[in-house]
């Protein structure tokens, strides 16, 4: 009788969650095209190399990310400075998601990978994000990171860049960061051991000119605009 009872609880509290999913696919509608199969991509392969057991998740949003990491029998903790970044409030239906700063964290557990993708564009003190970061990472731990990305130049905000295509009223900047940024962040205490390269515009810079899809993988010599980054913790 129990298990009868609970039974039909649950398809109660299915309903609206279920409502919800089918309304988003009938409304489903096309914007444009983003980075997220190149990052991810970048992300799984480098999980089906390392294998670690516990996973970060650093600025997830409303991402299935974690929920897809879990799936592959990963350990995942998600988390996002809600309130500070999301003004009018944000609910992850995919994945509990821990409102938390990574400028100024309050996780006090280690993890083996921390994944950040697309994120730290959008901090301001994103050398402080990245120290806390590697402070939570194991010894030898993993950090995948992606986000804007041009060799030998930083912007502050594309979003404000004459030639931009999107993002001119958005309520936080678009960092597009350099070599210079990158080895600040990680100075002796990580090595990169693996580096990719984005064109996804034909302009100099994330946003800029018009759109390239698919996207190409190039060099670092290469026009570029985006990057992923696999990076190890130094003992």
């Amino acid at each position: 009788m129990l298990e009868a009872i609970k039974t039909q609880v649950r398809k109660i509290l299915d309903l609206y969650p279920g409502w919800i999913c089918r309304k988003e696919f009938e409304r489903q509608t096309f914007n444009r095209f983003n980075e997220r199969p190149a990052e991810f991509s970048f992300v799984f392969a480098k999980l089906a190399q390392i294998y670690p057991r516990r996973i970060l998740d650093v600025g997830t949003g409303a991402s299935a990310l974690p929920q897809m990491m879990r799936n592959c029998g990963f350990l995942v903790t998600a988390t996002d400075n809600v309130k500070d970044y999301w003004p009018e409030g944000m609910r992850n239906r995919h994945f509990h998601v821990i409102d938390d700063d990574i400028t100024n964290t309050r996780l006090n557990e280690t993890f083996d990978l921390i994944t950040s993708i697309s994120v730290l564009e959008h901090i301001v003190e994103s050398e402080n994000a990245v120290r806390n970061m590697l402070k939570l990472l194991n010894p030898n731990g993993y950090l995948i990171l992606t986000f804007p990305y041009t060799e030998k130049s930083y912007v502050r905000n594309v979003y404000e860049l004459p030639a931009s295509r999107y993002g001119r009223n958005a309520p936080y900047i678009c960092q597009s960061y350099s070599r210079r940024e990158l080895d600040k962040w990680l100075q002796s205490k990580a090595v990169i051991l693996e580096q990719e390269y984005w064109q996804f515009w034909d302009g100099d810079y994330w946003t800029t000119g018009n759109q390239m899809i698919p996207p190409v993988k190039v060099s670092a010599g290469d026009k570029h605009q985006l990057t992923c980054i696999l990076a190890q913790k130094v003992t």
